[in-house]
């Protein structure tokens, strides 16, 4: 699976396109339709996965329904934590992880050692909690949840640079804490 990262929008949101033998999904379509459409290419997609549903982070999606309406969109409303989902040749774990908003969902696609965590997790802090539906009694939750899975996960954020998993256990603050202090 090829990973392709397009930065959209004011915000610099990390829209991700994961592409693999002539078919793609894509993760958080942010602002900029053009760009991600550029990035997806020849592929035909096989349906949006979206992390939560603030502004910066599904900013193209009703371009990307205008042109395929058909096109599935994979967001909390319809998914399960923990349900596998194969899309294609693609399969991943749905995470419930809260925090950030109420409708937070990490994926993580195990055989290839990947996460999309939104706006829950970066590279050295965690997703702000103030925001309508944030709450940090949920984030602390989602935390001790994230520390079970393998540190050789490469993490790819809703903002900023990729980190891994061992390295976020080691460094971050926040998964150090069992409460915010």
């Amino acid at each position: 699976m090829k990973i392709e990262k397009i930065v959209t929008g004011a915000l610099e949101e990390n829209c991700y396109v994961l592409s693999f033998e002539g078919t793609c999904l894509i993760v958080d379509p942010g602002s900029d339709f053009t760009k991600i459409k550029k990035a997806v290419g020849t592929n035909k997609i096989l349906g949006i996965l979206v992390t939560h549903v603030h502004f910066d982070h599904i900013g193209a999606l009703r371009d990307f329904l205008n042109e395929n309406r058909r096109l599935k969109v994979y967001k909390k409303s319809n998914l399960a934590d923990n349900q596998t989902l194969t899309i294609g040749a693609f399969t991943c774990q749905v995470l419930y992880t809260p925090g950030h908003s109420s409708d937070s969902i990490s994926f993580y696609f195990e055989q290839e050692k990947c996460m999309f965590t939104g706006d829950f997790l970066f590279k050295d802090t965690i997703g702000r909690c103030d925001l309508p539906t944030g709450d940090e009694k949920m984030m602390i939750v989602s935390l001790e949840k994230i520390k079970q899975y393998p540190d050789d996960i490469t993490l790819y954020p809703g903002h900023g640079d990729t980190t891994t998993l061992a390295k976020e256990k080691k460094d971050n603050l926040y998964l150090q804490k069992e409460t915010f202090q």
